[in-house]
């Protein structure tokens, strides 16, 4: 930590005191942008509307406490930014992979993180949280503004949020009128097509919506058939309504529908014995499909300096996975899960600014349902390895002529798991201003309950050689209920000091939270335990069969919490032309979730409490406006998180880098603009680098990703309403993995995908 700590601090003291004759109270570029936009946006805006940027912070986030990383709406589209995994490219530190499907969104944040279960960053779409990661990953448009916060959100954000929270705007019909349109065209035939609009119908009433459709072909086959392993169609639509029903109250309310349709899972197989990689190449077929619903309702009332607001969500979620779990030619077993899931949440937030500090009090409260169907079905290539050799050896070691045989070539386990949970929490928090210092204090008692109840079950016609003649029907259930019950409290406090009008250093202390869950991707290996010791019971036969997990021992993990110690300072000098936003931090984490393929023939994978980590790291991003028409963005992230304490019973990790987590994150970006009015408005050009890794892709640290760098480039050019973009993605061609994970004692990567290019046609009317 000193390490980090004395590097921040040498590099503020350089900024503060090499370029404190330069400070300047005039915004950066960005903000140039944004009061542009806002400016033409009030011209139409309905007149008692006031759009208050965010509920949970009264000032801009650059005088906050807090390291971030802003969009505006130019910066989104110059480097189109369409969903979580290109967002993450361009912020320091966040990193989300595709793994190969929309269900598996994966987040890490400052070495926090995991690829199954809850997630460490929020997602806030218009005020509506999102609490199921597996509708993160979907396809945005029409996006105002993007506010990424690092760090731990858990005090006013609540459930989740330890790593950070990512809010996205959406356009308002009372901010914009008019119609967008953009087609996009890609390799492998790729495409999408969206169109909106939004107008006034009166002077209290504003509506707009849109929608999209989206579609590729994909970049990896299967080449067992020849099928496509990654192709995917999307389609979604938005309606959004503004109401101001007096100059106090004003009432928001945005629906969303969208449909997913994919073939993933393009997993291929290497060969361990000469670390070929293997073609793609599973017999069984693998897909994804969701539909997905949400709206939220925002009431603003204002009386007295007051700002009283309620925020209320549904989000209904109802998708279905189908996998080959082997993921080789071999019939082994299928995986078939069925979601139904409906989350309803409820915020009361009351705030007021006052000299010299504000205040900021809430309740939030949340109820979630979810339904999980998940029959495994055992194949013929399954059942002889996986059981009946199991089995087969243990009574051949007592009885060498006997043989255990199955009637059936396949047969299921059946699960069916319903999972309710609801919550409270409250929180509150003040900020005082004293001179040049700001002093904040916040906190959140909160309380969960949530409950598993499981139903599974399985069965076939057995015989053993020697002493039967005829096969015999055998059936095994495992049922039962677990609940849980969660306290927790979540202090922070933070010291700033204003340099000038727009820079500042401040230091944070916080604590995050994580909540806990069940296993329920193992229940087909705890009945299949099960099964194999009922049918020795069946048989008067007792066998130690060696490698097997209890129920106990997997079933639920606990909450993850963490201890955040953070530096920071935003700076802006050279008349706004530079702006650079630094930080170091230090996370204590406890019980630690980590995702984890347990050795031998299991054939799940499970969620651990993996002991204590420690993650340090520094953060550095900002904006540099060279000349008036060359400007440069950049961001660069570093961190090191450890095992302080995991031992799993049979290796200790202690000392060994957390897996998933690249070390370092790089972003860089150059923009020129040029001015040819017999052509075009103006013609401006982008070039962008991204880098990522180290990555370690076990706990032992035996296997990695190498640091792999992905170039891009993009071409724009506007002529009145109209505009035409070229680009190219990873021009290079980089070869890179984004996942690799071991399953029945065979290894598997995710490959990352190659050179992808297109051009996109907009016009605004």
């Amino acid at each position: 930590m000193h390490l980090f700590i004395s590097f921040l601090v040498s590099v503020m003291s350089l900024i503060c005191g090499g370029f404190a004759s330069h400070f300047s109270p005039n915004e950066g570029p960005d903000d140039v942008k944004r009061a542009k936009e806002s400016e033409i946006s009030y011209n139409d805006t309905l007149k008692a509307v006031q759009i208050v940027a965010s509920l949970r912070h009264y000032r801009d986030l650059k005088k906050e406490p807090v390291s971030y990383s802003s969009f505006s709406s130019e910066t989104i589209k110059e480097e189109k930014l369409d969903g979580l995994h290109e967002i993450s490219y361009h912020v320091p530190n966040l990193f989300i992979p595709d793994y190969g499907s929309k269900m598996t969104s994966s987040i890490y944040a400052r070495g926090m993180g995991g690829r199954m279960d809850n997630p460490v960053v929020g997602l806030i779409v218009d005020d509506i949280p999102y609490l199921e990661k597996n509708s993160y990953d979907a396809f945005m448009w029409d996006v105002s503004s993007i506010d990424v916060l690092r760090g731990p959100q858990s005090t006013l954000y609540g459930r989740n949020t330890m790593g950070g929270v990512i809010s996205v705007k959406t356009i308002s019909p009372a901010t914009f009128q008019g119609s967008l349109f953009s087609i996009t065209y890609g390799n492998k035939n790729s495409y999408d097509i969206k169109a909106s609009t939004y107008h006034k119908i009166n002077e209290k009433l504003a509506v707009g919506g849109g929608g999209f459709f989206k579609s590729s072909d994909g970049f990896f086959r299967n080449s067992y058939n020849g099928s496509r392993a990654d192709d995917i169609k999307s389609a979604g639509g938005r309606v959004r309504i503004v109401y101001v029903v007096s100059p106090r109250l004003t009432i928001n309310n945005s629906f969303f529908a969208g449909r997913v349709v994919q073939d993933g899972f393009a997993y291929a197989q290497i060969d361990t014995s000469t670390g070929k990689v293997l073609p793609i190449n599973y017999n069984d077929p693998c897909s994804y499909r969701r539909t997905s619903f949400s709206d939220g309702l925002t009431m603003d009332y204002k009386r007295n300096g007051f700002l009283f607001r309620s925020m209320t969500s549904w989000q209904y979620l109802n998708d279905c996975m189908h996998m080959d779990q082997d993921f080789t030619k071999s019939s082994v077993f299928t995986l078939k899960q069925h979601q139904h899931e409906n989350i309803l949440t409820q915020d009361f937030v009351v705030r007021r600014n006052a000299n010299p500090g504000y205040y900021l009090g809430g309740l939030s409260l949340f109820y979630k349902s979810l339904k999980t169907d998940a029959p495994v079905t055992f194949k013929q290539d399954g059942i002889n390895n996986l059981i009946l050799s199991n089995i087969n050896r243990g009574i051949q070691k007592v009885f060498p002529d006997a043989e255990f045989l199955i009637r059936q070539n396949k047969f299921c386990l059946n699960s069916n798991f319903r999972e309710p949970a609801f919550g409270a929490a409250a929180y509150g928090q003040t900020v005082f201003h004293a001179g040049g210092f700001s002093f904040t204090a916040a906190a959140r008692f909160g309380y969960e309950h949530s409950s598993l109840k499981y139903l599974s079950n399985g069965g076939f016609d057995y015989r053993l050689n020697i002493t039967m003649t005829d096969y015999k029907a055998f059936e095994s259930t495992l049922q039962g209920k677990i609940k849980r019950d969660y306290l927790f409290f979540l202090p922070k406090l933070a010291i700033q000091h204003d340099i000038g009008k727009n820079s500042n250093v401040y230091f944070l202390f916080t604590r995050g939270y994580k909540t806990g869950g069940y296993n329920v991707q193992m229940f087909s290996d705890i009945l299949k335990n099960k099964m194999q010791k009922d049918l020795m019971d069946d048989m008067g036969v007792h066998l130690n069969n060696g490698n097997s997990y209890s129920s106990a021992d997997i079933m639920s993990y606990k909450p993850e919490f963490s201890w955040n110690y953070e530096l920071g300072g935003h700076f802006s000098f050279a008349e706004g032309r530079v702006k650079a936003h630094v930080s170091a931090f230090y996370i204590s984490c406890h019980d630690l979730q980590l995702t984890v393929f347990p050795g031998g023939k299991i054939t799940g994978r499970m969620m651990t409490n993996a002991g204590r980590t420690r993650n340090e790291g520094v953060e550095l991003s900002g904006y540099w406006k060279i000349f008036n028409n060359l400007e440069t963005r950049f961001s660069y992230g570093y961190t090191n998180a450890k095992f302080t304490s995991y031992d799993n019973g049979i290796t200790d990790y202690k000392g060994k880098q957390v897996p998933y987590i690249p070390e370092n994150t790089v972003s860089v970006s150059a923009a020129y603009t040029f001015h040819t009015p017999a052509l075009f408005d103006y013609i401006t050009v982008n070039a962008g680098y991204e880098g990522f890794g180290k990555i370690y892709w076990n706990e032992a640290n035996t296997v990695s990703q190498k640091f792999y760098s992905l170039p891009n480039a993009s071409l724009y050019m506007k002529k009145g309403r109209t505009g035409i973009r070229l680009f190219a993605k990873n021009i290079s061609g980089t070869k890179y993995n984004t996942f690799y994970f071991e399953s029945m004692e065979n290894v598997f990567l995710a490959k990352g995908k190659p050179c992808e290019y297109g051009i996109t046609i907009d016009f605004t009317l």
